[in-house]
């Protein structure tokens, strides 16, 4: 037998999994107590009490046919027992007359004579009695009778697992203890207490307007509206129509670090929870099954037990078939336990009943509400967080059935659902952490000499950033929400901006300083919808760069005919994959001066509208997969430095044409698969620098030597195995590198060109430098590395301004220089 307090454990569910037991689960636990408590009562009772009391029934009084039609055991006997011990658990009206049917009295010392005894006499000793007893027990007895308590027990212990049985299987205890968990976690937080009192602060200054005539009112700004906004500390994270009067809330104590860092915690397993659960509904399904579990064992139970009721009586007949040791053949029994075991019967029944009335309920209540779906819409109305979603599947019918202990636990829960909740956390946290003193701490000073905070994924942009009065240029990176405010007109040095996949607002105040202080912009997407509306308004831009995907497909949606207005642009990037150059830039035709398009490997094939743009200096078409030099670029008459760095150019015979750009002074050709240069780059007269470098030349013309203004030369990484004796006439060279080639002689006119500075011959396969190199006064940079030398010449001592820090050479040809060579060289 069971005793009570094993029979516990087994609705022993922790303490936290309460908020997920409804008034009916609780309710049915309480009944299951009861039948519980039924049937360890009835079990101890029938254990201690449970037995029969057996008469025979005399031939020569009835016969087998009238003994078994016989009346209640209380109100006709038909024998008598032998002593008064067999009578000990019997009625004591059938004690008393079965001690009277004793046919000899008992005597015994100081005893008094005892009457008469009355009733037939039975020849049957204690023993016999007893035996007797045993054997009509388990024959006459009905079964019922017998294991009514076991089976009351084995009912309720099915009961009560299958009413806790989702909380105990794997694939759902693992998600309830998770959600549990979570739930306590967010009803205590301290940032669930200041959202909720940040709310109820707003309900009640709105409240208070309607009835004070003096209460200040302020519009909620977007980042279209011309009112004067708020700070962001003031300003509410929910999107209010602009229409809309709100009251300015008085701020709240921030938060501690470590209650910030536990909330932004739960946000992230709030969120993680809800992508893990909502996807599928199996914890509704069990809950559903075991409760229409619950359902058919309680008919089951209510079939077999009513039927067997009525088997619960006080008299039975037995036949043991002992009268060969008894002398009878037909007993009359009595049941001791009869009347109780009844009256548990029926209690346990109408327990039955009832947690069967109960578990009709919970199904009534699962089939009849949409469990699967759970809406805040009640929550959103009562507070400012009007972006809690609403959820589907297992979450949502973990909520409902939250609701049944207490609504409040969703509507704190809801709270980290909220991305304004999530974002007011973040933007109160980092402000806290990212203190002035600490982002001054991060200004640099960049190549150009100007003050630079470069911010790397942060959750915002912290206020303190607009106290750097003395800023010049922000870089803000990977910043999920960049808010500039009216404060950043303290910041009167500021003039450029980088946003770097950081979609940007900007409030009305904070938008008109910017457009009449922002020199330059560059913005880096990923998605057109990223690219903010209010750059194209920036009158005073002179720089604008855009990296990201803005092919043809795009160019209505990115608003590049916008760009007519930046009236003050004067220099264009596009980092794109474009197939063709928009027909909305020749708006900017008039103003703008430099265009560079970095297209990624894409093809572009259309550049008519170049031609149009016919004030541009400089033109970049860098990794545009062009084959040949565009014929639209020679209308570009104010061209001065064209870059088609890492094309697909093979050959350059349109070169002839560049004698019409009569201001073009820099060409630079390098990374493509150009193999030869037509003799017609004498032609243009102006070019100054040739930047040829990386591709597959294998001569040189000597025409190239024929332009009078050219300065600087870039013949590295080609196959290039001589130059022309003609580098003499360059007398105004300076620059001229062919490293990474085949040369194996320096020609002595090489060193006539007596303003060289720099000189890079590196790695190729020449044998010894001319002496004559000492005639090169002016140079400063020299690279032999990488070639077959044996020595130097000693005239490099000649070279004076030539220092070892720029001299690039094997150390052991540098050894075979005079001592006061190497002196002069290493000198500062």
């Amino acid at each position: 037998m069971f005793s009570l307090t094993e029979v516990a454990s087994l609705n022993d569910i922790q303490p936290t999994y309460r908020i997920l037991k409804p008034w009916w689960d609780v309710f049915m636990d309480y009944i299951g107590v009861i039948m519980l408590m039924l049937a360890i009562f009835s079990g101890t009772m029938q254990l201690s009490k449970d037995q029969v009391a057996c008469l025979p029934i005399l031939e020569e009084s009835t016969n087998p046919k009238e003994a078994q039609n016989l009346p209640e055991c209380s109100t006709s006997l038909l024998a008598t027992a032998p002593t008064p011990t067999a009578t000990k658990d019997l009625p004591d009206s059938v004690a008393h007359e079965l001690l009277n049917t004793q046919s000899t009295p008992l005597k015994g010392e100081g005893m008094k004579s005892q009457p008469e005894p009355r009733g037939r006499k039975t020849n049957l000793d204690y023993q016999q009695y007893i035996f007797v007893n045993q054997m009509c027990y388990h024959d006459a007895l009905p079964w019922y009778n017998k294991y009514f308590p076991y089976l009351a027990l084995i009912h309720t212990i099915m009961l009560m697992v299958s009413s806790n049985f989702w909380f105990k299987y794997p694939k759902t205890s693992s998600k309830i203890e998770h959600f549990v968990s979570i739930l306590g976690r967010c009803f205590e937080s301290p940032w669930t207490t200041k959202a909720l009192s940040e709310t109820a602060c707003e309900d009640s200054e709105e409240n208070k307007q309607r009835f004070t005539s003096g209460a200040v009112y302020k519009k909620h700004v977007s980042s279209e509206d011309s009112s004067q906004s708020t700070p962001l500390m003031e300003t509410p994270t929910v999107q209010f129509p602009t229409e809309k009067l709100i009251a300015e809330a008085p701020s709240l104590t921030t938060l501690d670090k470590k209650d910030g860092e536990q909330a932004k915690a739960l946000f992230e397993k709030v969120r993680k929870f809800r992508a893990h659960i909502e996807d599928s509904d199996f914890i509704y399904k069990l809950y559903v099954a075991q409760t229409a579990i619950k359902a058919l064992k309680i008919i089951l139970i209510l079939s077999y037990t009513s039927t067997f009721a009525s088997h619960i009586s006080f008299c039975h007949i037995c036949h043991p078939k002992i009268e060969s040791l008894t002398g009878y053949d037909q007993f009359i029994c009595t049941h001791n336990m009869a009347f109780m075991l009844r009256k548990l019967l029926f209690t346990f029944m109408a327990m039955i009943c009832l947690y069967g009335l109960v578990c009709l309920y919970t199904l009534y209540w699962l089939f009849r509400r949409p469990l699967k779906e759970y809406s805040f819409e009640k929550v959103r109305e009562e507070s400012s967080f009007s972006d809690i979603p609403d959820v589907k599947n297992d979450f949502a019918f973990l909520l409902h059935m939250v609701d049944q202990y207490d609504q409040l636990y969703s509507k704190r829960f809801g709270v980290f659902l909220s991305e304004v909740s999530e974002n007011k956390l973040r933007e109160i946290s980092l402000n806290h952490e990212w203190t002035f003193e600490k982002l001054r701490q991060h200004v640099t000073s960049n190549a150009q000499d100007e003050q630079e905070l470069h911010l790397f994924m942060l959750s915002g942009l912290p206020n303190a950033v607009f106290d750097l009065t003395d800023l010049e240029v922000l870089k803000l990176e990977l910043i999920p929400e960049v808010r500039i405010s009216a404060k950043v007109s303290q910041m009167t040095n500021l003039r450029e901006i980088h946003l770097y996949n950081c979609p940007a607002k900007v409030e009305q105040s904070a938008f008109t300083f910017l457009r009449d202080h922002l020199r330059c912009l560059h913005i880096k997407f990923t998605d057109v919808a990223e690219i903010p509306t209010w750059i194209y308004l920036l009158r005073s831009l002179k720089e604008l760069n855009l990296i990201g995907n803005l092919n043809s497909e795009h160019n209505k949606m990115i608003g590049l005919e916008s760009l007519r207005d930046l009236r003050h642009l004067r220099t264009l990037y596009l980092k794109s994959n474009l197939n063709k150059i928009p027909t909305n830039l020749t708006e900017l035709s008039p103003h703008l001066v430099k265009l560079v398009i970095h297209n990624d490997g894409t093809k572009l094939l259309v550049l008519n509208s170049l031609k149009k743009m016919t004030s541009l200096v400089d033109l970049d078409l860098q990794n545009c997969d062009l084959e040949r030099i565009p014929h639209a670029i020679f209308s570009l008459a104010n061209l001065q430095e064209l870059d088609l760095k890492n094309n697909n150019i093979r050959t350059i015979e349109e070169i002839i044409s560049f004698q019409h750009l009569r201001r073009l002074v820099c060409l630079k050709l390098w990374y493509n698969k150009i193999t030869a240069i037509p003799p017609s780059i004498g032609l243009v007269k102006s070019l100054e620098s040739l930047i040829i470098c990386h591709n597959k030349l294998e001569t040189l013309p000597p025409a190239l030597f024929h332009l009078p203004k050219l300065r600087h030369i870039d013949l590295s990484n080609n196959s290039i195995s001589s130059i022309p004796v003609e580098v003499g006439h360059l007398h105004n060279l300076q620059h001229f590198a062919i490293t990474g080639n085949k040369v194996e002689v320096l020609p002595n006119q090489l060193f006539k060109c007596s303003k060289l500075k720099v000189l890079l011959v590196g790695h190729n396969s020449i044998t010894s430098i001319p002496e004559s190199i000492g005639q090169l006064v002016q140079l400063s940079q020299l690279e032999l590395k990488g070639n077959c030398l044996d020595c130097l010449p000693f005239q490099l001592g000649q070279c004076h301004l030539l220092r070892k820090n720029l001299l690039f050479v094997e150390d052991h040809l540098f050894d075979t220089l005079p001592l006061e060579v190497k002196e002069s060289i290493s000198s500062d």
